[in-house]
């Protein structure tokens, strides 16, 4: 019998069944409404150890994992005489200067179409438009590809003859092979080019017919002069020559050596050379200048450690936030009562609590700050954050949830540290190596201790700081439990449906025959 069931009882004896089994059946809806506060506690819990899961593993996995390397460190900055090249330094790049001239830019391939007469739209019919002769072909020719022949009209038995039609069939055969093809209709123009710069993308088209190519606006001003020059009169060409520009190889010399590129990027000695112009004497000597990035190598260092501190302040808010041991998760009968805004601020109570004093919690942030306090040995000394200016604000100098932040001495950009000498930045100027052999081996270790706390275990999953396999077995526990609650608490209230129905079909059957017995006697 189901508890939505519309239950009609107490018309014999009177009595508000209803409450009387909601009396009796009392402890099981308490028991159920503990288990529902429980299953959602369980819930919130996997929901906010996720999120900080998530946070916790991604600076592990990102900024750790990078500025572990050395690389992250070793930055080099490029300066040049001329805005015509830039050039981007690689990690190994010698600090010097040296002398580059730009000989010539890469660029792509493109021919302009000349006028083409008759033609007003794609769909037009080339032979019938242009009087071609039907069969005619032209051969397109990429540098770096095979020959694809297009024949106008007619039929072809060849497979490797495409047959044309119209402008539009022209076109898109032009664009099978790989080059940017479009019909201008208001100017009446072909215009092809290659998909990339350089010599090796280039192209040509050509045709046993000079008379077919020019009828097209493919015809170069060459082809059309050499044919006209043995032409009679009648028959010579004077429709407009195609422009064609051919693709070209950048050129670059440096020190001394030249290098060729199909695009105007080199990458030479792991550095890259980029061509931005082309200067107006190519016998320009321009200067580059390699030198190291302290500031590159000081910023990549700062925003490490305000990562850190963004990680460690969120987790020491949790850990420190205030008890919601008065708030419950509230039932169904309760959300009822209250606006949509009152249920909102009492759940958010909850959650903003839900990782107070969590132990998991606690060795996280106790396993960070502990690695920050261990030394690097370099050349057999141990080095210490402290050696660079770098440590925590004092207890009572600290915010409550920033106790376990990071302060970089003479950072301007940092309130508490801001007024001291900046002894970071001094040590990157008279010994950058040790520095980043330093930082190298401070995220190491913060990255090994992390690695510690993510280990795969029977209660939690590889990478997870915390037992995320026990939540799920307890969400799956608290699940069944109020499932069978529910069953238990439908059990009794049918047991004491069917004992009061029986009670009242007894009570109506003794009415019945009071009934009958008072009219016999009232006759």
């Amino acid at each position: 019998m189901s508890r939505d069931m519309v239950r009609i009882t107490g018309m014999n004896s009177g009595l508000d069944t209803e409450s009387i089994i909601k009396a009796y059946t009392s402890t099981t809806t308490q028991n159920i409404q503990k288990a529902k506060n429980n299953l959602q506690l369980n819930k919130w819990t996997q929901s906010a150890w996720q999120g900080m899961n998530s946070k916790i593993y991604s600076f592990y996995s990102k900024t750790l994992s990078t500025n572990r390397m050395s690389g992250a460190y070793r930055q080099k900055k490029v300066t040049t005489s001329n805005s015509a090249l830039s050039v981007v330094a690689g990690s190994g790049s010698v600090d010097g200067v040296q002398t580059a001239q730009i000989k010539s830019t890469a660029s792509a391939a493109y021919l302009t179409g000349g006028t083409i007469k008759n033609i007003s739209s794609g769909s037009d019919n080339l032979v019938e438009k242009l009087g071609i002769q039907e069969g005619q072909q032209i051969k397109f020719a990429p540098n770096d590809g095979k020959e694809a022949t297009f024949q106008i009209g007619g039929e072809s038995s060849d497979e490797n003859v495409t047959v044309v039609n119209t402008m539009d069939d022209l076109v898109k055969a032009f664009s099978k092979q790989g080059i940017n093809a479009n019909f201008d209709a208001s100017n009446k123009r072909l215009f092809l080019s290659a998909k990339t710069s350089g010599t090796d993308s280039d192209f040509s088209v050509t045709s046993d017919s000079v008379e077919t190519l020019a009828k097209l606006g493919l015809a170069s001003k060459k082809q059309i002069d050499t044919f006209n020059a043995t032409a009679d009169e009648d028959s010579k060409i004077t429709t407009g020559a195609a422009s064609k520009i051919d693709g070209s190889k950048a050129k670059l010399i440096l020190n001394g050596a030249e290098f060729e590129s199909n695009t105007n990027t080199f990458t030479i000695n792991g550095a890259t050379y980029t061509i931005n112009a082309l200067p107006t004497d190519t016998n320009e000597k321009i200067s580059v200048t390699t030198s190291t990035d302290y500031d590159g190598m000081y910023d990549t260092i700062k925003k490490m450690l305000s990562e850190y501190n963004d990680l460690v302040n969120e987790m020491s808010k949790y850990y420190n936030a205030e008890s919601a041991k008065k708030y419950d998760p509230l039932s169904d009968e309760q959300k009822e009562q209250m606006t949509e805004k009152e249920i909102d601020e009492w759940e958010t109570k909850i959650k903003d609590s839900i990782l107070r004093k969590d132990s998991k919690l606690y060795d996280v942030m106790d396993a960070m700050n502990n690695a920050t306090l261990k030394g690097v040995e370099i050349n057999g000394e141990k080095v210490y954050l402290s050696d660079f200016g770098i440590s925590t604000a004092g207890y009572f100098e600290a915010e409550k949830n920033e106790r376990y932040a990071l302060h970089i001495d003479g950072d301007k950009d940092d309130e508490v540290s801001a007024a001291k000498d900046d002894k970071l930045k001094s040590m990157i100027a008279s010994d950058p190596d040790k520095v980043m052999e330093f930082f190298t081996g401070f995220a190491n270790n913060l990255y090994n201790d992390l690695y510690a706390k993510m280990g795969s275990s029977s209660l939690s999953s590889i990478y997870k700081v915390y037992n995320d396999k026990e939540l799920a077995t307890e969400q799956k526990d608290w699940e069944k439990k109020v499932s069978d609650l529910e069953q238990k608490l439908k059990d009794i209230e049918d047991k004491y449906y069917k004992k009061f129905a029986s009670m009242e079909k007894l009570l109506s059957s003794i009415n019945s025959k009071q009934s009958a017995v008072g009219s016999y006697f009232g006759q």
